[in-house]
């Protein structure tokens, strides 16, 4: 559970920015797999694991770059935007990087799945995997740091609120003089 102190309002609106951005990167997601082709023919589907990758790396090394770079950043930005969507700053980094990943995956087949009704479209093993690894690198290359880096600014802005505050406190004392002491009276008999 997030404690909404002095910044609770930035918890909110970033937040709401990591909302906004996941819905319109899943929009262009949408758009640029699920148009229809106009292609003559269409390649059978690829239910075998790496083979297609295999046949990007014959075709020669810029070819294979730009195939597999694109399976890569299809999703990638999904590994900095869920975590930033969920707004959460103390968490076990093994199990955002596992929900983060699962819902990559669950998403490129999604995905895939919905291509198969879409003409020019095909079903593809390692466009799953290689957007699900896009996802596992962009999460572990950003998020991490990215909390770590927003703990610490939080914590800075805490104590030197609550140094703030002590100090009022001080000076408030100070001001006033001594508390009077108030004798302790017994039970009436």
């Amino acid at each position: 559970m997030q404690r909404q102190g002095q910044g609770g309002s930035a918890v909110i609106r970033f937040r709401a920015a990591g909302v906004l951005l996941l819905l319109a990167h899943l929009l262009l997601v949408a758009w640029l797999t699920l148009r229809p082709l106009d292609v003559m023919w269409v390649t059978a589907a690829n239910l075998r694991p790496l083979a297609g990758i295999k046949a990007d790396l014959a075709l020669g090394p810029v070819e294979a770059a730009s195939r597999i770079g694109e399976g890569l950043l299809l999703l990638a930005p999904l590994g900095i935007l869920l975590p930033m969507a969920g707004g959460r700053l103390i968490v076990s980094p093994l199990a955002s990087m596992a929900r983060t990943v699962a819902a990559g995956a669950l998403l490129s087949l999604g995905i895939e799945l919905l291509q198969t009704g879409v003409p020019g479209r095909v079903l593809d093993v390692d466009s799953l995997l290689l957007n699900t690894a896009g996802v596992a690198l962009a999460h572990l290359l950003v998020v991490p740091a990215g909390r770590a880096r927003l703990r610490r600014r939080g914590q800075r802005s805490t104590s030197a609120s609550s140094r703030q505050q002590r100090g009022a406190v001080l000076r408030e004392d100070a001001s006033q003089g001594s508390t009077p002491t108030i004798p302790r009276v017994g039970i009436a008999p």
